[in-house]
Order: structure tokens, then sequence, then C-alpha cells
């Protein structure tokens, strides 16, 4: 018998710990948890359902989310007294009802830190490819409509001495910050804490506190802002009027951060002249106005998706669950909400 002990959590399990994951991860990952835990996995790779993730917190000590899995109050109360760990595969907890959770005295815990740096390549390479107009260009070559090199044709914007707008400094848009200083971009930020001026002096990074000046000084603006109440359509119609005809928008944060409808509008009536987004409002769906822009590019939420991160995603959630079971607190635990 294993006993769990913790400031607010007590279970005592008995053999093994069960263990539902809710998304398939990868072999090497699951093959480690079979070998460590009683574990339900999801070989098909679907989506839960919401009677299906409350069935799953019913029969299991532990549940291994991710963030397409939205876990609220109700479902939590219905999920019974044996759940006692949420081990979310992902660093956003915006997904979980942290409240509720502490209510239940169950924990969660995330892996921070893991996808920082992937995260902060593909933001670049948006930052990179949007004003280049490689997104057209790759159709133009794919369709069979390219005819050849021409002084005038494809022309985009440079990259060097343009003002890149970080909104949101922390782990990626510092690591964002740091690979546009290579590009010769001055970095300009906004965050709810303004960083010490030893971070600031090295990453080259002014602060600007005012976020409406922000996008109206910016000829790129990058996302890196978690979702919620305070964030929801943080980028909207006034705000997108505020930005330059020139200005272009990067969004590898969270969907819910754009108001949609606004930023087409924009865009078709050239209020701004493009974007770069690997997440949208309405996840898997993506507006096909926003897919016929041809000034945009739309990725398929790419920015975790290194077999590296995600083994080592993986790898931290086992970490958490073990020293869980053993009666420590987990390295990885939540504490936003907690008393």
């Amino acid at each position: 018998m294993t006993v769990v002990t913790d400031t607010r959590l007590t279970r005592r399990l008995e053999g093994k710990p069960r263990v539902h994951v809710t998304r398939h991860l990868l072999p090497s990952i699951e093959a480690r948890m079979n070998e460590l835990f009683e574990v339900v996995l999801n070989l098909e790779d679907r989506p839960l359902s919401r009677d299906e993730l409350v069935a799953a917190m019913r029969d299991c000590d532990v549940l291994v989310p991710t963030v397409t899995d939205r876990i609220d109050a109700g479902m939590l109360d219905e999920a019974g007294d044996r759940l006692g760990l949420i081990a979310n595969f992902g660093a956003g907890i915006e997904h979980i009802d942290l409240t509720a959770a502490r209510a239940r005295k169950v924990i969660v815990t995330n892996t921070p830190g893991v996808f920082t740096d992937d995260t902060a390549d593909l933001a670049m390479m948006l930052v990179l490819s949007v004003p280049r107009r490689l997104g057209e260009g790759s159709r133009l070559v794919r369709d069979g409509k390219w005819t050849g090199w021409a002084p005038n044709a494809m022309l985009g914007h440079c990259i060097g001495g343009k003002r890149l707008g970080i909104v949101g400094m922390g782990r990626i848009g510092q690591a964002v910050a740091h690979r546009a200083r290579a590009f010769g971009l001055e970095i300009v930020y906004h965050n709810r804490n303004r960083l010490p001026s030893s971070v600031e002096n090295m990453l080259g990074a002014s602060y600007e506190p005012d976020l409406d000046r922000l996008f109206t000084d910016c000829d790129i603006i990058s996302l890196h802002t978690p979702a919620g109440s305070g964030t929801h359509h943080l980028v909207n119609a006034a705000r997108l009027s505020l930005m330059k005809s020139t200005a272009y928008l990067i969004n590898t944060a969270r969907g819910d951060l754009i108001d949609e409808d606004a930023l087409i509008a924009a865009l078709e009536n050239g209020t701004i002249a493009g974007a770069g987004l690997d997440v949208f409002a309405r996840e898997p769906e993506v507006n096909p106005r926003l897919i016929a822009l041809p000034g945009v590019i739309t990725l398929p939420h790419l920015g975790s998706a290194t077999i590296e991160g995600r083994e080592h995603a993986g790898e931290k959630v086992i970490a958490n669950i073990r020293f869980w079971v053993d009666g420590h607190r987990p390295p990885d635990q939540v504490l936003e909400g907690w008393a």
C-alpha cells in the first residue's frame, strides 16, 4: 500500500495508481506509463466528450488531460472522491477550473517551460515569413501560377530596423525577444509587470505601459499572453484600427485573444497588412475567410509540435505523478488560486 500525503490531500492507493490519459502521447511516454502505473490510454486519439471525461475522472486517481479538455466545476462535482491529481500535459491551465479543483482538494500540475523554445521558434518564423509573403509565394508555386522572377513581383517588407511589439513578456515572450534582436528588430514590450532593468538590457527591450500606444507605434505585434477573462478579445476592432496599414499581427498564444471577425474585417479593408496565426477561436474550425486572405499564414497549432518537446512534457507529467504517489508535493504543482 502506498500512502500519499499532502497538505491539501491524503489518499491511500492499493498498488499502482490508476491513470487515465485523454489523448495519444508519444509511444515512449505511453510505454513508460504502462510500466509505472495502471494506465488507460486513448489510442484512437480523439477528443473525449464531457461525459467521457467525467466517467474517466470517476474511475481514476490521476487524470492526464491536454489543452483541448475543458474541465469545469460541474464536471469536478460529478467526478466523485477518487480523483486526486490532474497532471496536465502542457503549460496552459486555463481549461481547468482551478478554484473548483481546490475546493475538491484535487491537485493540478502542468509542464512549464517545456515548449518555450519551440513556440518562440515558430513565432519568430511567422515574424519573418508574413512580411516577406512566404505563404503567398508558396501557394503561387504550388498552384502552378508562378511566371518567373520579376523586379516588382511578390514584394514584401524587410525585417531589420522594424519595431516588434511583444504583448506578454513571460518565458516565451522573452525567448522571442532574444531571437528578434539577432535579426535587427527594435523590441518594445507590454506586460502586466515591468521586467527588471537587467533583463531589459539583456534583451534590448523597452517597456511600453500603454498597450494602445504599442499597437499604434509597432510594425509587428506578437501575442504571448495566457487566455482568460482579462485577455479575451484583447485584440479587437478598436486596437486593430490603431495599427499601421503596413503592420502585421502574429498569434502563437491562444485563439480567443483576437476577435476574429474584427481581424478579418481589418485584413479585408487593408487596415493592416497581414497576419500569422497558429491558433484560432474555435479550433479545429478555421474561418474560411481567414484562409482565403492572401496576406495571412494559417498553421494547425504547431507551436509545441516537436518530438523533443512532447517527449519532455510527457516526462514531466510522469515525474509529477510519481512525486504525488510518493507523498511529496509535485514539482510543477499549479499554486495559483490555492491558499
